[in-house]
């Protein structure tokens, strides 16, 4: 769902060489680079380091909302919740099998994450108090996810825009489902529709923040621009995606909480506010208001989870020798 690259990138390129040469030639050219060929260090450690974080974030994204399918408040609404939370776990595995593909295990992926080590998508750190939050997590997060991961689907690396293209698929349903749960509650009673603003008021910075900090602060945007994993900067999609969604806050009647949001006609795009980068980047250290309970509720679920990992192991082992054996008798 979610990308926010806050970390730089390991240096620059290879010194010069035939390799290089090559690799140079295809991102200028915009050609596919496929797991097999050759790449700088430095490119395979910003993917590694963008595609795992990405892959974590879709994990730890379950948690906001999965909290909330038991009291979903009708049962379509829990079939639908229950059908968005699967889809972020798969996900999570279309991109831990992208990120592996650089020659890092899921398990050391994994291990980082559990450790703290590995960052997320700051987005998640934050409660889900409300049943209008689920709402507005599939409009305004998933909505911000795919303006920041259609691109993706371009990038040049081909294992991570081949994966993306049925993850964007699957995003544009949950930015839908959050879209109709919110404007159900705007259509409502004057509690819901209380309901349903307070959302906003809560989820609109944070949103906002999800493309990662300014450009003027985001010392990774020139390598990975040039490199052509990203093909926008952090600003440039925070603004699309503000001129993209303060139209559908209107069409609902809710109010955007940003006194400074304005409309300038000569560009054509929202001027808005600045977001609380102090806040941002203290969530980023782990310092959010549920940064510890999303890693202990994922240490918790590794651990409990680790008989069906055993079981899993043995039953390939076991069926690994069966065929073995039948091929030593044939």
């Amino acid at each position: 769902m979610y990308t926010q690259l806050v970390d730089a990138p390991e240096g620059a390129s290879d010194a010069a060489s035939p390799e290089q040469a090559t690799f140079d030639d295809k991102i200028d050219r915009s050609i596919t680079i496929e797991a097999n060929d050759w790449m700088p260090d430095a490119y395979r450690k910003t993917l590694l380091r963008q595609i795992s974080q990405h892959a974590h974030s879709e994990i730890v994204g379950m948690l906001p909302e999965g909290n909330w399918i038991s009291r979903a408040p009708s049962l379509e609404r829990k079939l639908i919740l229950m059908a968005k939370v699967q889809d972020e776990a798969g996900h999570g595995l279309y991109l831990y099998s992208a990120a592996e593909t650089l020659g890092t295990s899921r398990d050391e992926m994994v291990d980082a994450l559990l450790s703290g080590r590995a960052k997320y998508s700051s987005i998640f750190n934050y409660p889900t108090l409300a049943w209008a939050d689920v709402g507005t997590i599939g409009w305004l997060v998933d909505g911000a996810a795919i303006i920041n991961q259609i691109p993706l689907t371009r990038c040049s690396y081909g294992p991570y825009a081949r994966a993306m293209v049925r993850v964007c698929k699957e995003e544009s349903f949950h930015q839908r489902q959050g879209f109709d749960i919110v404007k159900t509650l705007a259509e409502g009673s004057p509690e819901q529709r209380a309901m349903a603003q307070d959302a906003l008021n809560r989820w609109w910075w944070p949103a906002v923040m999800m493309f990662g900090p300014p450009d003027s602060q985001s010392q990774h945007n020139g390598t990975s621009m040039r490199w052509k994993i990203k093909l926008f900067s952090n600003d440039e999609l925070r603004q699309k995606f503000v001129d993209q969604t303060v139209p559908q806050a209107e069409a609902l009647g809710l109010t955007i909480p940003d006194p400074d949001l304005t409309f300038d006609e000569a560009t054509g795009h929202y001027v808005f506010g600045t977001p609380d980068w102090n806040e941002f980047f203290e969530v980023v250290r782990g310092n959010g208001p549920c940064n510890r309970d999303r890693l202990r509720a994922r240490r918790a679920a590794h651990d409990n989870g680790a008989w069906v990992r055993e079981a899993a192991l043995a039953h390939a082992e076991k069926t690994a020798a069966r065929k073995t054996a039948a091929t030593v008798a044939a």
